[in-house]
C-alpha cells in the first residue's frame, strides 16, 4: 500500500506543526517505518491459513490445546498491533482517506481471523468439563488459558455449532458498519456551525471546540452555543435515527442468534456481570435524584442566577485557576497527585511522559474527545487527548492516564492471554485518578474561591459520570428493548424518548431545571451508544472508584497494595471478583450509600461556603 500523503497539518509520522515532538505520540514504537507495518501484515495474513488446520484436534490433550490457543493468541497479539497503529493514525486526521482505508483494512484482518477461528468455541465444548479440568491440572502451559476456559464452559449454552458460529463470524462484515459511518459523519463530515461569541471571536463548532467553550463564564454565550451546536445535529436527525437503529438491530441479532433473553443479558454475560447489576444502577440513581437536584440548586446560587438553565451545567461554578496549564505543568500536576500510590506507579507515569505515549493538542481533522488504549501490548498504552490548557483538561489527563497505568500494570504483570481487562473495571482505574487529582487541588487550595470551583468540580463530575451516565444507560436499555420489540427506531422516536428521560433526571415537571425540547436530540451527540452498553460501567466505575479512593486517601492498612494488585490483574478473573478482592461488592448496598454519602459531604460544604462568601 502506498504511503499516506501528509494532512495538512501533520506530516505521516511526525508531529503537528508548532507542536513539540514531545507533545505528540511516537507511533515508530510501534512500527519504525511503514516496511515494517507491511511486514507485519503479511506475516499475519499467511498464518491465518495455519489456524484452521488446528481443527479437530484440541481434544487430544491439554498440551496440544495449549498450542492451538497460544498460536491464535499470537495472531491476535499481532493484528493489535496493528490495528493499535492503523486506528491511530486514522485518529491523528479522519479527513484522510487513505488512513481511514488502513483501519478498515485491519479491521477486515479480524473478520478473516474470526471466520477462520469459529470453530474454536464449539470445538473446545466438546471436551467433557471434568476432562477440561484433568487438561488443566496436568498440562501447566494452559494456566494463562484457565479463566478462558472456565468462563467458556460457563457459557456453553450460547455457543452455536460450528457452521453457525462461521456465519456469525461472517456476519461481522455487515454489522459494523453503523459505528464506522457514526464516526466519519460525526468526526468529520457532519457540517459545523460558526458562532461569534461577545468576545468577537468566531468558532467553528466542532466537538472539540463546544467542549472547550460549553465552561465559558458569558451566560448568552453559552446559550448560543448550545442552541446551534445540537441544532447541527438536529438537522441529520433522521440519519442519526436510521444509523442508530441499524447498530442496535445488529445488537439484537447477536443476542437471539445466541439464545438470549435480550441485548442486555448477551452484553452483560462475557464478564458474568447479572443484569440485576445493570437495573440496581438506575434503581439507585433514580431514588437519588434529589441530590443532584439540591446541587442544581446551589449551583444556581454559586453562579447568581434565580434557576440554571440546561446551558449551566458545564461552566465552573467558580473561576479556576486564572492560567492555562502546558503540558508540562499538568503532567506534574497529576504525579504529584497521584503520589499516595507509591514508587511504582511514578515510574508508570514518569515513562509516559518521557517515552511519548500521548498526542495532546487538537488539531483540524482529528478525532475529537480523548481515550487511552492498551492494545500494543509489546510496546506500552497510548493516550489521545484534545488538551486545552484549563484544568478540565487537566482532569482528563488523570482520567486517561488512570486507563494507561491499568494497562501498563496489567500488561507487565500478565501474560497475554488475561494482560487484557474488562471495561467494567476500567472506569474505576480512570475516576480513581480524577478523585485523587481533586482532593489534591483541595487540600492545596489557597482560598474559599478556589475551594468553590474545586468543589464544583467534585460534584460536576458526579453529575457527568454517575447520574448523567445512568441516564444514557436507562435510554440505551430502552431503546434495545423496543427494537426487540418489533418498534421502529427513527430520529423523532429517539428524540422523543430521550428528552423524557432527559426531563425526568434533570426535574423539569417539578420545576428544579427546564429541558427544553430543542434538546431532545442529544442522544445523536453520543458515540457510546454504538458500543452495546458501554455506558452504564461508568456509573458503577464510579460507585467503586469512589470507596477505593476513599481508602487509598485515608491511609488504610493494605488499601493502596490491594488497589495496585487490582491494577495489575488485567482479565484473569470476573471483574466482579477483582473488585472484592480490591475491596469493593458492587453487588451490595454499602459502595452506593458510601458514594451518595460522600456526595452529600460535598452537597453540605459547598452550601456551607457559599454562605460564607454571601451568595
Amino acid at each position: 500500500m502506498p504511503t499516506p500523503p501528509p494532512s495538512p497539518d501533520r506530516s505521516p509520522e511526525g508531529p503537528a506543526r508548532g507542536v513539540a515532538e514531545a507533545e505528540t505520540w511516537d507511533l515508530a514504537a510501534l512500527f519504525p517505518s511503514r516496511e515494517a507495518f507491511e511486514r507485519c501484515r503479511t506475516s499475519v495474513r499467511e498464518s491465518l491459513p495455519g489456524l484452521e488446520a488446528r481443527r479437530g484436534s484440541l481434544d487430544r490433550s491439554g498440551a496440544v490445546l495449549a498450542e492451538a490457543l497460544d498460536a491464535i493468541d499470537g495472531v491476535v497479539r499481532e493484528i493489535n498491533r496493528l490495528y493499535a497503529y492503523a486506528s491511530m493514525r486514522s485518529d491523528e486526521d479522519t479527513r484522510v482517506a487513505a488512513n481511514q482505508a488502513l483501519r478498515q483494512e485491519i479491521e477486515l484482518l479480524w473478520n478473516d481471523l474470526a471466520r477462520r477461528t469459529s470453530w474454536l468455541r464449539p470445538e473446545i465444548l466438546t471436551i467433557a468439563p471434568d476432562r477440561m479440568e484433568r487438561f488443566l491440572a496436568d498440562e501447566p502451559a494452559l494456566a494463562p488459558h484457565a479463566h478462558f476456559l472456565r468462563n467458556l464452559m460457563r457459557q456453553r449454552a450460547h455457543v452455536l455449532t460450528p457452521p453457525e458460529e462461521r456465519i456469525l463470524a461472517e456476519a461481522g462484515l455487515v454489522t459494523g458498519g453503523a459505528s464506522s459511518l457514526y464516526g466519519v459523519l460525526h468526526n468529520a463530515e457532519l457540517p459545523r456551525p460558526a458562532v461569534r461569541l461577545s468576545s468577537g471571536e468566531t468558532v467553528e463548532l466542532t466537538p472539540a471546540a463546544f467542549s472547550r467553550h460549553r465552561t465559558t463564564a458569558v451566560r448568552e454565550d453559552r446559550a448560543v452555543l448550545f442552541r446551534e451546536y445540537f441544532g447541527a445535529y438536529a438537522r441529520f436527525r433522521e440519519t442519526f435515527g436510521t444509523n442508530l437503529h441499524e447498530a442496535v438491530k445488529s445488537h439484537v441479532f447477536r443476542a437471539r442468534a445466541r439464545g438470549y433473553a435480550g441485548c442486555l443479558e448477551a452484553a452483560l454475560d462475557a464478564d458474568h456481570v447479572p443484569t440485576a447489576v445493570y437495573r440496581n444502577l438506575v434503581t439507585q440513581i433514580r431514588a437519588e435524584l434529589p441530590k443532584m437536584h439540591r446541587y442544581f440548586a446551589l449551583r444556581a446560587r454559586a453562579l447568581g442566577v434565580d434557576r440554571v438553565e440546561y446551558h449551566d451545567l458545564h461552566c465552573p461554578i467558580a473561576p479556576g485557576p486564572g492560567r492555562a496549564y502546558a503540558p508540562v505543568e499538568a503532567d506534574e500536576l497529576v504525579r504529584r497527585a497521584m503520589e499516595p500510590l507509591g514508587p511504582a506507579y511514578a515510574e508508570t507515569l514518569r515513562r509516559c511522559r518521557s517515552e511519548r505515549w500521548i498526542d495532546w493538542h487538537p488539531t483540524p481533522g482529528k478525532r475529537s474527545g480523548a481515550y487511552a488504549s492498551g492494545a500494543a501490548y509489546d510496546v506500552h498504552p497510548y493516550v489521545l487527548l484534545n488538551f486545552n490548557g484549563d484544568y478540565e483538561s487537566v482532569s482528563t489527563l488523570a482520567h486517561e492516564l488512570g486507563h494507561a497505568a491499568h494497562s501498563d500494570f496489567s500488561n507487565r504483570a500478565q501474560p497475554y492471554a488475561t494482560a487484557d481487562y474488562s471495561i467494567f473495571v476500567a472506569e474505576v482505574a480512570s475516576t480513581f485518578n480524577e478523585a485523587l487529582l481533586n482532593a489534591r487541588m483541595l487540600d492545596e487550595a489557597e482560598d474559599d474561591r478556589e475551594r468553590l470551583f474545586l468543589l464544583g468540580t467534585y460534584l460536576d463530575q458526579l453529575r457527568a459520570t454517575l447520574f448523567r451516565q445512568t441516564m444514557f444507560a436507562e435510554f440505551e436499555l430502552a431503546i434495545h428493548e423496543r427494537a426487540a420489540a418489533g418498534e421502529a427506531l427513527t430520529g423523532e422516536s429517539l428524540s422523543a424518548l430521550y428528552l423524557g428521560i432527559l426531563r425526568d433526571y434533570h426535574g423539569h415537571d417539578a420545576g428544579v431545571l427546564e429541558v427544553p425540547e430543542r434538546y431532545a436530540v442529544e442522544w445523536a451527540a453520543v458515540p457510546h451508544f454504538y458500543y452495546d452498553f458501554y455506558v452504564y460501567q461508568y456509573a458503577t466505575g464510579i460507585v467503586a472508584s469512589t470507596a477505593l479512593a476513599e481508602a487509598a486517601l485515608a491511609g488504610e492498612p493494605g488499601a493502596r497494595d490491594r488497589y495496585v494488585a487490582f491494577l495489575s490483574s488485567g482479565g484473569s478473573d470476573y471483574p466482579l471478583e477483582l473488585l472484592r478482592r480490591a475491596g469493593v461488592d458492587l453487588e451490595a448496598a454499602e459502595p452506593y450509600a458510601r458514594t451518595f454519602h460522600a456526595m452529600e459531604r460535598a452537597l453540605d460544604r459547598l452550601e456551607d461556603l457559599l454562605g460564607r462568601l454571601g451568595r
